[in-house]
């Protein structure tokens, strides 16, 4: 079970979070994002941001086909939950020959479109576990957007973090 935040809890996280996450991106010059070795899988930053977007795509398919009153395949189809791993390179590949200028585009636009989305449900629909069919019994819509937005950009930030400073050492 994650923790379910009401829409202006979440709204407030994922504002600090993203926050945070630009103000090391402005650290950044454009060749030092599309160089590799910010993670240990040899990702650059530009290929962390792909994979927010891709996990933010995620949420969009996900609530949309709950208001539809269908099911999505989760997380994505043809994907399971054990196979984490592979979804995430298939995310990898989509977005690592992408340019710099539209992986940030597609960053930006993500995250007003997240903000829209959650402007557009309601508290409840956001926090009530079974609201929507695809979320279960312990997980709700707030989980899966926190853990896609707020989150992710926690995660993103500590590996650019680490990237920056090791930019400073050499």
């Amino acid at each position: 079970m994650g923790k379910r935040l009401a829409k202006k809890e979440l709204l407030q996280e994922i504002r600090l979070e993203r926050g945070k996450l630009d103000d090391l991106l402005k650290q950044l010059t454009p060749r030092q994002m599309t160089r590799v070795g910010a993670t240990m899988a040899g990702w650059s930053v530009k290929d962390i941001l792909g994979h927010l977007i891709g996990w933010q795509k995620m949420d969009f398919v996900w609530l949309a086909a709950g208001k539809q009153g269908t099911v999505p395949e989760l997380p994505a189809p043809g994907f399971t939950w054990k196979d984490i791993r592979a979804l995430n390179e298939q995310i990898y590949r989509a977005h690592r020959r992408r340019s710099l200028n539209a992986v940030l585009a597609d960053y930006a636009s993500h995250h007003q479109q997240m903000l829209e989305m959650i402007d557009q449900v309601t508290d409840s629909e956001l926090v009530t576990t079974g609201h929507f069919n695809w979320t279960g019994t312990t997980w709700t819509l707030s989980d899966y957007i926190r853990a896609n937005t707020a989150s992710h950009y926690r995660w993103a930030s500590k590996h650019i973090r680490k990237f920056i400073k090791a930019q400073v050492k050499s």
